[in-house]
């Protein structure tokens, strides 16, 4: 085994990061906490909520990786059973995306001046907290390693650390054109019904790989 053998394949980081930045796009909380922020607090509060949900997405990653390569470890058995309840978790999200669509509700506000440490601890508890989060980090990742996968831990976490790498640039986009995006957005209700399509196909896609991997 190379130093490099954990890395991914470029066909599946391709693949992987199509769908991260499809992922990252998609309006849900973590974009409504930035883009509320900016509006009401400045760009500075928006980064501040960024950068607290990046640092709890950085933990996830690490328990996600060293997690699910410990149960890899101790029991395929144990694996398949997490990786198939995965798959159905994958399914609900697409479900939901088509029945109740994505939700993008912004209130402007005056602004406030109160410390940055403060937005920064507000976007980390939110992640830290979420249980959709950590959900994904468990469905997501492991359908990109194989059983007998010697390098699964640093398999997982490279791809935990990617998903930061492609989502911290789309969302410090979306903050600095927060009043122009949010506009656009719930302006064309035909565009938020395509990222919700888009989503549940994304979704559909990603839990008959989870079954189907090995």
């Amino acid at each position: 085994m190379t130093n490099l053998d954990w890395l991914p394949s470029l066909p599946v980081l391709l693949a992987y990061s199509a769908a991260v930045f499809l992922i990252a796009i998609t309006p849900g909380p973590d974009m409504a906490l930035f883009i509320s922020r900016t509006v009401s607090g400045g760009r500075r509060a928006g980064f501040a909520a960024m950068l607290g949900a990046v640092s709890g997405l950085v933990i996830h990653a690490l328990l996600a990786a060293f997690g699910l390569s410990a149960l890899l470890a101790a029991s395929a058995t144990a694996f398949s059973i997490v990786k198939i309840a995965g798959a159905l978790y994958l399914l609900w999200l697409a479900l939901g995306a088509i029945r109740h669509g994505s939700s993008l509700t912004i209130t402007a506000q005056p602004q406030e001046a109160r410390p940055l440490r403060r937005d920064f601890l507000i976007g980390l508890g939110i992640n830290l907290t979420n249980p959709k989060v950590v959900m994904f980090f468990v469905t997501f990742l492991p359908q990109f390693i194989d059983a007998g996968d010697a390098s699964a831990s640093a398999r997982l976490l490279f791809l935990g650390l990617w998903f930061l790498a492609i989502g911290m640039p789309v969302s410090a986009a979306i903050i600095l054109m927060a009043d122009r995006f949010t506009a656009l957005m719930q302006s064309s209700p035909r565009l938020m019904r395509s990222f919700d399509y888009g989503f549940a196909a994304l979704m559909v896609a990603f839990a008959v790989r989870l079954v189907l991997a090995r």
